[in-house]
């Protein structure tokens, strides 16, 4: 009987998609791609091969300096297989015309960005969009992204990002879904839908789930930090996001910073390619974050030679900035340290995703100079952002029934960042208009015209420290200029304005620069500068005109001694 049972179990097991790899189903669309890539692969050298492999930063160059740039002498020899930062039409078709016109075999470039939230129209952080619950609009959004970015060029970009984190001290929470997996799961399946569509018209991109994996799960909330917890976790609260992602057919995955059971994710071969492609059936490529290989190096994991091998037989299959299998992989190879079918393998499955884009077949498909002044932040797409906006808005407290506002009577507006432009868009922003800002001063004025008066205090600047100011705040928001009073100066200033309104609206908390890479904080408490600023806060959809109707993805931690014990 004991053994019938044993038999029995281990086919169910072996039945179950989850552990046995999945075969590739050929179609006449599959066998003809297939034929078009084996014919230019038969062609390419193996330094061609590695060049597919290389995804350097374009330092955002100019039109008149991509052919003479040095990264025009690598596409021209056949060593670049991407390039990202770079964004309008004029710029990368110029950029393109090389790689199709100037080398040996004419292989199109991909074009990839950051376009999180919206591109030139931004729509809400994604922590923010992940309030609304609301997959259609959520998927609305990044179907404007991808059309306003493949206008100006781009055909990848580097999102979605679905780490879960339950840590608020991490610096790139904002730019998450927040703590819960099935949520998580069903935004990172709307995101992937919408930014690629089929991937068939010429305003359809590459998705890029990220960051594969654990991101967001770093010890005591500490970017790139180490991730140590059981499979059984991993599976039920951390990993369904990507594989939601991967099912919805996500043509690439980013790795990972973090180390994940003692490995860097980049160089898991657990992570990348038993459960990656052997468990969830990945079809598509692997791309590191920047300089992810060569970071292994200050970890102790060898060279830069050795690094670079170590991320290839993880199943690793672009290189960003790093120069790594540029500059090491052919010398790996002729030592046995990597194997050409490795480089095969990386190689065509760069070439497959710009076979399914269309890039073989037009390279300038992305590059209509006409499409920008008709679908770039368009009044259409800022509607769509104004309702999804709204439908975001979390209301926490509503203490004798303050809100809705009455659009009469004094309203007093208090805060560093009130009437800033460059903090209304929240962070990984890269192409946001700032002169096209609406600030909160602005907005309400639009809102209340001349039916209420507006009073409005500094109340304070927005750190005390004007030194650690500077860094954090100017030296990326030229717009945020510091106020020469003293605390108590401001703070007096702000009471004033208290006094004579009928209700206070304090603008307070984090500036943008304050959330993403390198931005964990020690303390979620709010800045002690700002505490002063009014006697009530009150957060407001512009005119008071929608109920708040937004539900928190993440769980609300005061103080942090409730980190970690208030999960979901």
């Amino acid at each position: 009987m004991k053994r019938i049972i044993s038999v029995v179990f281990l086919a169910v097991i072996c039945a179950n998609p989850m552990f046995a790899q999945q075969k590739r189903t050929t179609t006449p669309a599959q066998q003809k791609m297939d034929n078009f890539i084996n014919t230019l692969m038969s062609k390419m050298t193996v330094d061609e091969k590695i060049g597919q492999l290389n995804l350097p930063s374009s330092g955002d160059i100019t039109t008149g300096q991509a052919n003479s740039s040095n990264i025009s002498k690598n596409i021209k020899a056949g060593q670049v297989g991407g390039l990202f930062n770079i964004k309008g039409v004029d710029k990368i078709k110029a950029v393109q015309q090389i790689a199709v016109e100037n080398s040996r075999l004419k292989i199109p470039l991909l074009f990839g960005m950051d376009v999180i939230h919206g591109y030139h129209t931004v729509f809400p952080i994604p922590l923010g969009i992940s309030a609304t619950w609301d997959m259609d609009a959520i998927k609305k959004s990044a179907r404007i992204g991808a059309i306003e970015a493949s206008a100006s060029g781009i055909n990848w970009t580097f999102s979605p990002m679905v780490d879960i984190s339950r840590d608020p001290r991490w610096g790139r929470i904002s730019e998450g879904s927040g703590e819960d997996p099935y949520l998580g799961s069903q935004i990172a399946k709307a995101m992937v839908t919408g930014y690629q569509g089929k991937l068939q018209a010429n305003n359809e991109i590459l998705a890029c789930v990220k960051h594969y994996a654990l991101y967001g799960a770093g010890e005591a909330g500490r970017d790139y930090n180490t991730v140590d917890m059981s499979r059984v976790r991993m599976y039920n609260e951390y990993l369904p996001p990507y594989k939601a992602a991967i099912d919805a057919g996500s043509a690439s995955i980013m790795a990972s910073f973090n180390e994940v059971e003692g490995i860097p994710a980049t160089a898991s071969k657990w992570l990348m390619t038993d459960v990656l492609r052997k468990e969830w059936g990945f079809k598509g490529f692997v791309v590191t974050d920047y300089t992810g290989i060569p970071e292994m190096i200050e970890h102790g994991m060898g060279d830069l030679q050795t690094v670079s091998a170590l991320a290839l037989n993880a199943g690793i299959d672009m290189d960003m900035v790093g120069d790594g299998f540029l500059n090491t992989l052919k010398k790996s190879l002729a030592e046995k340290k990597v194997t050409i079918e490795q480089i095969n393998r990386a190689c065509r499955l760069i070439l497959e995703a710009k076979y399914k884009l269309g890039l073989f077949d037009d390279p300038y498909k992305f590059c209509d100079p006409t499409r920008a002044a008709k679908e770039v932040f368009t009044p259409e797409h800022r509607q769509v952002a104004r309702e999804i906006a709204a439908e975001s808005f979390v209301l926490l407290k509503n203490n004798n029934n303050t809100l809705p506002l009455k659009k009469s009577g004094t309203i007093g507006l208090i805060g560093p960042l009130a009437d800033n432009t460059a903090n209304m868009y929240g962070t990984w922003s890269v192409a946001a208009l700032l002169d096209q800002s609406v600030t909160v001063l602005q907005g309400l004025k639009n809102a209340l015209g001349n039916n209420a008066k507006i009073l409005t205090a500094r109340g304070s600047n927005f750190l005390a420290d004007s030194v650690m100011e500077h860094r954090y705040v100017n030296v990326h928001n030229p717009t945020y200029k510091r106020d020469s009073r003293t605390e108590a100066e401001l703070i007096k200033e702000a009471l004033e304005v208290a006094k004579k309104s009928d209700v206070v609206v304090a603008v307070m908390g984090e500036g943008s620069e304050f959330s993403g890479e390198s931005s964990s904080v020690t303390n979620i408490e709010i800045h002690r500068t700002h505490y002063s600023e009014g006697h009530q806060t009150t957060k407001i959809y512009e005119d008071g005109d929608q109920d708040p109707s937004g539900r928190s993805a993440q769980a609300r931690q005061y103080h942090n001694p409730d980190i970690g014990t208030r999960p979901n």
